[in-house]
């Protein structure tokens, strides 16, 4: 029993691990993996160990916005993720609720490690989480895409400024990199909600594939080739590469349009994360050596 009694202790201490990680699963391809890039980029990087500290304080925050987000409608999630810690049953409501304002504290004490501007990108990172989870931002569609675009430049200013020499000021640059990006979200962010429109209609929330599902679709079919034309145009790239990302940003936009499968969705959405996520990948070309 003694000598049994640590394993099992390690067992349950990996379980509850693997179990927060399922949290961001989904979420480290299309969110951590490109905001720490743009982190990488708009700094510019301090040293390598930055890296992990940019990674770490995205993660932390992306986290938090979850367990709150997963809490909000466990049974949307039986139908879209059911792979979730909440419908696979790893974790209860309860639990999570718990873990979700632990976290809050936590972002805040890591963010003070570095600089005051980050605890101020922390706090207003957990104001628009309280917003779009408990206040009920993500109902109603235009506040949706609002804030999740506003969050998503909330990860990317404060990876960057983690990543960077002075945690206390971005550049000019990073500026408008975040700005931009910001932009890009609000207008096209959407195009994600195709593949959930079953649960969400369950859940009562008015996404604007909801409201209006064929515009919908068109405004992703025409915004993403144009802004790929924009901005390419902004940060000065050739002829050359400006034809190929258009291309792309088009060739994205006409699956939105003509596959309207929910399997062709999440496929399209894999392939959206490539052509206007953070970073847009003109700007990274345009910063990197």
């Amino acid at each position: 029993m003694t000598v049994q009694y640590p394993f099992h202790s390690i067992s349950d201490i990996c379980y509850h691990l693997y179990t927060v990680f399922l949290f961001t699963k989904n979420d480290i391809r299309t969110a951590v993996i490109p905001v720490t890039l743009f982190a990488i980029a708009a700094a510019p990087l301090y040293s390598p160990i930055h890296v992990l500290h940019s990674a770490l304080w995205i993660w932390l925050h992306l986290l938090q916005f979850n367990v709150a987000n997963q809490i909000k409608a466990p049974e949307e999630d039986k139908i879209n993720k059911p792979s979730r810690p909440l419908p696979a049953g790893r974790i209860t409501v309860h639990n999570a609720t718990v873990f979700r304002w632990f976290l809050a504290p936590l972002c805040l004490g890591y963010s003070a490690l570095y600089s005051t501007q980050l605890v101020f990108t922390s706090l207003q990172m957990q104001l628009f989480t309280l917003w779009y989870n408990e206040l009920g931002g993500d109902n109603k569609w235009l506040s949706k895409n609002i804030l999740t675009a506003l969050m998503y430049g909330c990860l990317e200013l404060g990876g960057t400024l983690t990543a960077g020499r002075d945690s206390s000021e971005l550049s000019e640059t990073g500026k408008l990199a975040v700005q931009l990006s910001v932009a890009v979200f609000a207008s096209t962010l959407h195009c994600q909600d195709f593949k959930d429109a079953e649960g969400d209609r369950i859940t009562g929330r008015r996404t604007i594939p909801i409201m209006f599902p064929v515009a919908s679709r068109i405004s992703v079919g025409l915004g993403l080739p144009l802004w790929s034309l924009c901005l390419c145009h902004i940060w000065d790239l050739d002829w050359l590469c400006t034809a190929a990302f258009v291309a792309y940003g088009c060739f994205v936009g006409a699956r939105f349009m003509l596959y309207r499968t929910v399997e062709a969705d999440r496929r399209s959405c894999k392939y959206y994360t490539l052509v206007l996520s953070p970073p847009p990948i003109p700007w990274l070309l345009e910063l990197l050596p």
